[in-house]
């Protein structure tokens, strides 16, 4: 995922394979975030092969969940060192790491906000304010997680409050109803549940995101004619590469 702000800011929300291919279209640029929601393998993939992460003319900013634990570089130079990866952290040109407290922070133009939403392990979902128009990112949510009667109060609701009134939130769409009640706890959200959190937030448009490998092109169609035939109103964009939405 790239985003541009109002002011020619570019933000990455998210490190996994597709962010090689932006990484080499970022030519001349002097800064750029990365925003990590957590720190699993399919959101980090990518990282060590974007381009703007070698280059010492560019300053590189990268976002991460905060942890009990251990600090983001500390936890990413798992993976960014032998025997996984040749390059180790220390040896990247121009890197700074932060680690991200639910919270407000400012990047230029854009206003952030993170919080702790419903996945195994540390995770945060993102709400990116500029100019009057707010994008929601929560690739990875379970928010029907421990309720019996989904979607249940507001204020309970993880997530709620960073997806309230979005123009566009980007959502976790991974499960058929059938196969989320053999998943419960994995961090996933059904179509049923995704329709009826967005109906909840009151959001103007619903990107679909984190679809399951193993759904073919014909199933995800019929999936999302569902969600299309039940929209009251939302529109539904089917989330796919090179998809561009503007604001």
């Amino acid at each position: 995922m790239e985003v541009t702000s109002s002011s020619g800011r570019l933000l990455f929300l998210d490190a996994g394979s597709g962010i090689r291919g932006l990484g080499e279209d970022a030519d001349g640029l002097d800064r750029v975030d990365v925003l990590l929601t957590h720190l699993h393998m399919d959101h980090i993939l990518g990282l060590p092969f974007f381009a703007p992460l070698l280059d010492p003319e560019v300053d590189v900013h990268i976002w991460g969940p905060i942890s009990t634990t251990k600090t983001v570089q500390e936890r990413l130079s798992r993976y960014l060192s032998p025997p996984l990866f040749p390059v180790r952290v220390r040896d990247l040109p121009s890197v700074t790491f932060h680690d991200v407290p639910p919270g407000v922070f400012e990047l230029d133009s854009i206003r952030v906000i993170a919080d702790l939403v419903c996945h195994p392990g540390p995770t945060l979902g993102y709400r990116l304010e500029d100019s009057g128009s707010v994008v929601t990112y929560l690739p990875d949510h379970e928010p029907a997680l421990c309720s019996s009667d989904f979607p249940g109060p507001a204020q309970w609701t993880s997530g709620y409050d960073l997806a309230l009134g979005a123009d566009v939130l980007l959502h976790d769409s991974q499960y058929t109803d059938d196969e989320y009640r053999e998943r419960v706890g994995w961090g996933h959200s059904s179509y049923t549940q995704l329709l009826e959190f967005a109906h909840l937030t009151g959001v103007k448009t619903l990107a679909t995101f984190h679809h399951d490998p193993s759904h073919t092109d014909e199933m995800l169609d019929g999936m999302h004619d569902w969600l299309e035939a039940r929209a009251d109103g939302l529109e539904i964009i089917r989330g796919r590469p090179e998809v561009v939405i503007e604001l």
